[in-house]
């Protein structure tokens, strides 16, 4: 009861045909250019990798000297990538972080020193590049950068919250999601019907 017969050619021809359709042979050749520049890129991305990273952002000689907040607020926005931070925040971060530990001002003025010869972005390359010959800095990228991003600082048992709603974990969500916790209104505001527009 089918309109094509079983002993019609054109059917036969088509679904038997050993040759694959023309687009079959264009999509793969998009598909294998896009791979190769996709490998190319890659290739390019690391490819620096094995010298100073200066030619990223070579303008970080003007960092203020010392391990002072300045000099710390100067060091962030180099891990970071940011132009600034809040006032507030980075003081409340900085100080956090000195009390935690001890040579942190010290590690902050090295940290900048050694950037200023090496470079560093992101940092979690600077980390890597600091962990077999000055693992105490090491320390302190990572101690900074968790501030920062989770707004903790120290360790177990004895971690201090810094920051929430201000943590830059949520920077990349925040135009879409509620940072976790805070209510968009009132209790149960979802069970009611929505005013239309």
């Amino acid at each position: 009861m089918t309109d094509v017969r079983e002993n019609n050619p054109a059917h036969h021809e088509v679904t038997h045909s050993a040759e694959p359709p023309p687009f079959v042979s264009f999509s793969s050749s998009r598909r294998t250019w896009v791979l190769g520049a996709c490998a190319a890129a890659a290739a390019l991305a690391f490819a620096g990798t094995g010298r100073p990273f200066s030619w990223i952002t070579p303008a970080f000689a003007d960092a203020p000297a010392g391990g002072g907040l300045d000099a710390f607020l100067a060091l962030s926005q180099r891990l970071t990538g940011r132009t600034g931070f809040d006032a507030t925040l980075g003081k409340r971060v900085y100080t956090a972080l000195a009390i935690s530990d001890s040579q942190f001002t010290q590690n902050v003025a090295a940290l900048n020193t050694w950037l200023q010869g090496h470079g560093g972005v992101p940092s979690d390359t600077v980390t890597q590049a600091l962990q077999v010959d000055q693992p105490a800095l090491a320390k302190s990228v990572s101690a900074i950068m968790r501030a920062w991003y989770l707004g903790l600082v120290g360790d177990m048992p004895h971690v201090e919250v810094v920051a929430y709603e201000k943590a830059l974990m949520f920077d990349p969500v925040k135009d879409v999601l509620t940072i976790p916790s805070y209510c968009r209104d009132v209790p149960f505001y979802w069970t009611k019907k929505p005013v239309s527009a």
